[in-house]
């Protein structure tokens, strides 16, 4: 069926009028296509991450190395959902106009600067995998969750919830039976 505005109105689920750009910390949690367990189970409160978990992982791990402007902090692989802590750093440049060394063989991919284009770039990592190594061709559900943190409680709390998701497994919103 094709895009009709008057019957698609897509509401952004982001804060009108911020700047994703921005230094700070961000909570992100992305979910995959209908909730499905692509990553690995859990046994006994510790997650086993499958080969796409792992896949999942490594991409997540590698975000610095495409977006120098961001570090990573607290993060977690569920079996249908992904939770973690990025951090946007002002004054990180890269380029002959910065004047900011390259490493010999890498050059960075990422070329905005915001959360939207660092989630992208994950999930496309992670969805390459996926279509090269599964069957599967849908890995996430459009679209992903993000909290600004605006204080040291807020981000010590976010932390403390990442560690403990794991065993709180059965407990959580995204919890499916296995």
């Amino acid at each position: 069926m094709p895009y009709d505005l008057t019957r698609h109105q897509r509401r952004s689920i982001r804060l009108k009028g911020y700047d994703y750009s921005s230094p700070g910390a961000y909570f992100i949690t992305l979910c995959t296509d209908g909730q499905a367990c692509r990553f690995g189970e859990i046994s006994d409160g510790i997650m086993r991450l499958n080969d796409a978990g792992q896949k999942a992982h490594d991409c997540w791990h590698e975000i610095p190395e495409h977006f120098p402007h961001v570090s990573l902090d607290e993060f977690v692989v569920m079996p249908n959902h992904v939770h973690g802590i990025l951090f946007m750093k002002e004054g990180v440049t890269v380029g002959a106009k910065n004047f900011s060394p390259l490493q010999p063989d890498h050059q960075p991919h990422g070329t905005s600067k915001t959360i939207g284009s660092v989630i992208r770039g994950f999930k496309i990592g992670v969805t390459k995998w996926m279509r090269e190594n599964t069957p599967i061709h849908n890995v996430w559900q459009r679209n992903y969750w993000e909290h600004i943190i605006r204080s040291e409680p807020e981000l010590s709390g976010l932390r403390e919830y990442i560690r403990n998701n794991q065993v709180r497994w059965t407990l959580d919103r995204l919890y499916r039976a296995p």
